[in-house]
């Protein structure tokens, strides 16, 4: 049985801690220890937990290092051989880690693993940031099972199987101590959004496999640290894709695929512009200007990884997902084709 430290990383969240740490202090399993990483906050954080929830460790920091930031500062209070990332606008099961425990003891060869994840405001829908696990389209476009762009489907059962998945959300992303720390942890220069796929990206070509539980279950409020269709999160998603395409995309992808990819970034930003959402389209050009600005540490970072021999990933699915969505309209991840990882 593997033991867990539950990292719970917090800026001025009071609000959603009184709302959603009591769920996650009730848990009912042997062998976990819950962190909180709080960054800088000046809203009572540390003094409400510390008298409401004494057993949780506080690990408190001098500034607001972002998600990333944060949680690689709180390993190194973590006492347990599996790290999970929670979000503090989650609630749990009592028995969510039952499962997760059971994903790690079933095969070696996993190194991450991802519960099912609902929305905490319509409990029998999916929630967007990780629904039943993630994919990616080749040209490197996030997708869940369960969630297509804005397409949040119903859960009926349809996803509860155990599947290996590509990537799976930091709102709830258990992985290995072991397998996070050789891997450096989060890129922080990510800061917000999609650090987690770059991690889950190398986990995998490191051999190890994402994995997705059903029966283990937790419930997602989202849009805690960014609101959704913020000028914020629009420039985060956008610069942050481009970032982990670079890094981590093979050597043929970059040549072929990062053009179009660009380009496409590029219609979407005047698509913002014409449709009068002045604000996105200057999102996407800032985002696409840092990519440039920060091209050189990228590359550094990318030198790193050996792309030399390609691994066909689970997951990493050859179409594109754009085209199935927006031409072919097919919303939902069982009405698009099955294909061949890449």
């Amino acid at each position: 049985m593997k033991g867990f430290s539950i990292i719970i990383v917090t800026w001025n969240g009071l609000h959603h801690l009184k709302t959603f740490l009591p769920s996650v202090c009730v848990t009912d399993y042997p062998d976990f220890e819950i962190i909180l990483a709080d960054n800088a906050s000046s809203d009572g954080t540390v003094e409400w937990v510390n008298e409401h929830f004494p057993e949780v460790i506080i690990a408190t920091f001098d500034d607001n290092y972002g998600y990333c930031g944060g949680n690689n500062k709180a390993v190194a209070y973590a006492n347990k051989e599996v790290l999970l990332f929670l979000n503090n606008d989650v609630k749990t099961e009592p028995d969510w880690l039952h499962e997760i425990n059971q994903a790690f003891e079933d095969d070696e060869t996993v190194g991450a693993v991802q519960p099912k994840m609902l929305s905490y405001e319509q409990p029998d829908y999916f929630e967007y940031a990780g629904a039943a696990g993630g994919f990616i389209d080749k040209y490197g476009y996030p997708f869940c099972r369960g969630r297509i762009f804005d397409t949040v489907e119903k859960d009926e059962g349809q996803f509860d199987e155990p599947a290996e998945i590509f990537w799976a959300s930091g709102a709830a992303l258990a992985i290995k101590k072991e397998v996070f720390e050789k891997l450096g942890g989060f890129d922080e220069d990510f800061e917000f959004h999609m650090e987690e796929i770059d991690l889950c990206w190398r986990t995998k070509r490191a051999g190890h496999k994402i994995m997705y539980t059903p029966k283990s279950v937790v419930y997602h409020l989202g849009g805690g640290s960014l609101a959704m269709g913020s000028p914020r999160k629009v420039y985060y998603n956008f610069r942050n894709n481009l970032f982990m395409l670079w890094k981590n995309y093979s050597v043929p992808e970059l040549l072929f695929r990062f053009p179009i990819r660009w380009l496409l970034d590029i219609v979407a930003a005047w698509k913002s512009l014409l449709s009068g959402k002045q604000e996105e389209f200057s999102s996407i050009a800032k985002a696409h200007l840092h990519f440039i600005m920060g091209w050189k540490a990228i590359q550094k970072k990318r030198r790193q990884i050996s792309h030399s021999k390609p691994k066909k990933l689970s997951g990493k699915i050859n179409i594109s997902i754009i085209w199935k969505y927006f031409v072919a309209g097919k919303k939902k991840f069982k009405q698009l084709p099955s294909h061949e990882s890449q």
